[in-house]
């Protein structure tokens, strides 16, 4: 018998009022949440919650899931976490670190396949768990606590209380996590072209690609990309599949000019221990904020 479910996580602000859920059936469902967390943070506690809840069952598990970060973490990335100390490549902790290792031990001699599902497509039991995990947002975002659900047993057992992730005794002191612009709005003035530089960077770290809303805000709705490798991608098809870089990217400038009213081009070099890439990046300024028009890399010779 293979078990079949969708594991999904919502945050309303991100960070802000989040939840987290999983459906299996209309006799096999829980959920949870906290008054503060990440879109992140959600995701991948549905995932642990399902986990921990099936333990014991000798079934195959297929989690369906719409994040590719989720994915990639625990299938990818997690045996080089471990081997380094649970450290990232570039030496910095990895992010949701007590969940992660708390994934890694419920996943230990379990038969689990993941496999991606574009959100909101609707895919029946994605559609189900994402009404779970908004819904339990919402009821903390309104001061309540949502219902758990039966869980795996389906007697009606709740589904274990989940501590706020920030507030975990292993957690550094959570400062307050600032929006996109605010550390930009604290700090001297910028000229434009410094902002843009400063907003490209971000679009390297790990914090913002793992976070595909994160992402959103710096990219223009009619955003596209030529790759390095010739790919032309829509804006739709990198907030899928974004997620940290596989090896630190360090970004030596060459030009930052403008070509026409509230539009700037920023051309770049992109430097990995492996190869150099030459970039170039159109950004247009809308309502006060910059965003990202156009992308496009070329192998340098």
């Amino acid at each position: 018998m293979t078990i079949i479910a969708a594991a999904d996580g919502s945050a309303l602000g991100n960070p802000g009022p989040a939840g987290w859920g999983w459906f299996v059936d209309e006799d096999h469902w829980a959920c949870g949440g906290w008054p503060h967390g990440t879109n992140n943070q959600g995701e991948l506690t549905a995932v642990l919650d399902l986990l921990e809840q099936t333990a014991g069952v000798d079934d195959e598990l297929v989690i369906y899931c719409d994040s590719t970060y989720v994915i990639k973490s625990i299938t990818q990335w997690m045996p080089g976490w471990k081997r380094k100390g649970w450290k990232k490549g570039d030496g910095k902790p990895v992010m949701n670190v007590e969940i992660m290792q708390a994934l890694d031990r419920a996943m230990a001699g379990r038969d689990v396949r993941f496999e991606w599902i574009k959100g909101h497509s609707g895919h029946a039991l994605n559609e189900e768990a994402d009404r779970l995990a908004n819904g339990a947002a919402t009821a903390y975002q309104k001061g309540r606590v949502p219902d758990p659900g039966p869980g795996w047993s389906g007697r009606g057992t709740a589904a274990p209380e989940r501590s706020d992730p920030a507030a975990a005794p292993s957690a550094a002191p959570r400062a307050p996590e600032p929006d996109l612009f605010s550390e930009l709005a604290d700090a001297p003035v910028l000229s434009d072209a410094e902002h843009v530089i400063a907003l490209e960077r971000q679009l390297l770290e790990d914090d913002t690609r793992s976070d595909s809303a994160a992402v959103a805000a710096l990219l223009h709705p009619q955003w596209s990309e030529i790759g390095r490798s010739g790919r032309l991608w829509t804006r739709d098809e990198i907030l899928d599949e974004i997620a940290p870089l596989a090896e630190p990217v360090t970004l030596d400038v060459i030009a930052c000019m403008p070509v026409g009213p509230d539009t700037l081009l920023l051309t770049w070099r992109a430097v990995r221990d492996t190869e150099t890439t030459l970039r170039s990046s159109l950004w247009v300024r809308t309502s006060g904020h910059w965003q990202q028009l156009f992308h496009q890399g070329t192998p340098e010779g």
